[in-house]
């Protein structure tokens, strides 16, 4: 990946780990991660599909990301596991959490399906259950956030990426082009972060 396919001083991003000593391998296998591309319909065109996208997109991240966040606020279904022990929103965490959530955005239209990009999405499963939230920022939030909130609001990440990129003016070709890599690529994510919410020989 170029280096401008990260934010500025990416390396400053808190608990921005990827490609680090500090993650652990993923116990999925790089033969099962191929086994969802499959079932996904994943292809190399699609790979180079969201890089093109991640090219147009690359300046409005942090917009796409707080379109998103203003979903999530809205909602004190979701909202609340920002928020601290005084039910409070945690404006700490949730600000160094956006950071990744932005870099994410170019992650995924970048990064190659490598190991190191296997090994980080397990990161970001376990980021979301007790094995790993709140420990990467020192906070005090709720200690997971339900799978089912997380496999819900991946539908407003899909399909919000087509009216967002249509505003900047993409063609419809390319709109449906773009529209179906970067569904694929959320739900392979989506699928590779349930794996810590799982029990053994269920995932």
């Amino acid at each position: 990946m170029t280096p401008t396919a990260k934010l500025q001083n990416a390396e400053t991003i808190p608990g921005y780990d990827y490609g680090s000593a500090r993650i652990e391998r993923s116990p999925v296998t790089l033969a099962e991660l191929q086994h969802l591309e499959q079932a996904a319909g994943w292809r190399d065109a699609d790979a180079a599909t969201l890089r093109r996208m991640g090219e147009l997109i690359r300046d409005d991240a942090e917009a796409l990301v707080d379109s998103w966040r203003k979903v999530i606020g809205d909602q004190p279904e979701l909202a609340r596991w920002f928020f601290g022990p005084d039910d409070r929103p945690d404006e700490n965490y949730k600000a160094r959490v956006k950071k990744r959530f932005v870099q994410w955005v170019l992650d995924i239209c970048f990064e190659p399906h490598d190991q190191t990009w296997l090994d980080y999405q397990d990161e970001i499963g376990k980021r979301h259950t007790p094995a790993k939230k709140n420990v990467t920022d020192g906070a005090a939030t709720p200690s997971v956030v339900p799978l089912r909130y997380l496999v819900a609001f991946s539908a407003v990440v899909i399909t919000s990426i087509r009216e967002f990129l249509k505003a900047r003016g993409v063609g419809d070709a390319d709109l449906v082009q773009f529209q179906q890599a970067w569904t694929k690529v959320v739900l392979l994510e989506i699928a590779l972060w349930s794996r810590p919410y799982t029990k053994d020989g269920l995932w």
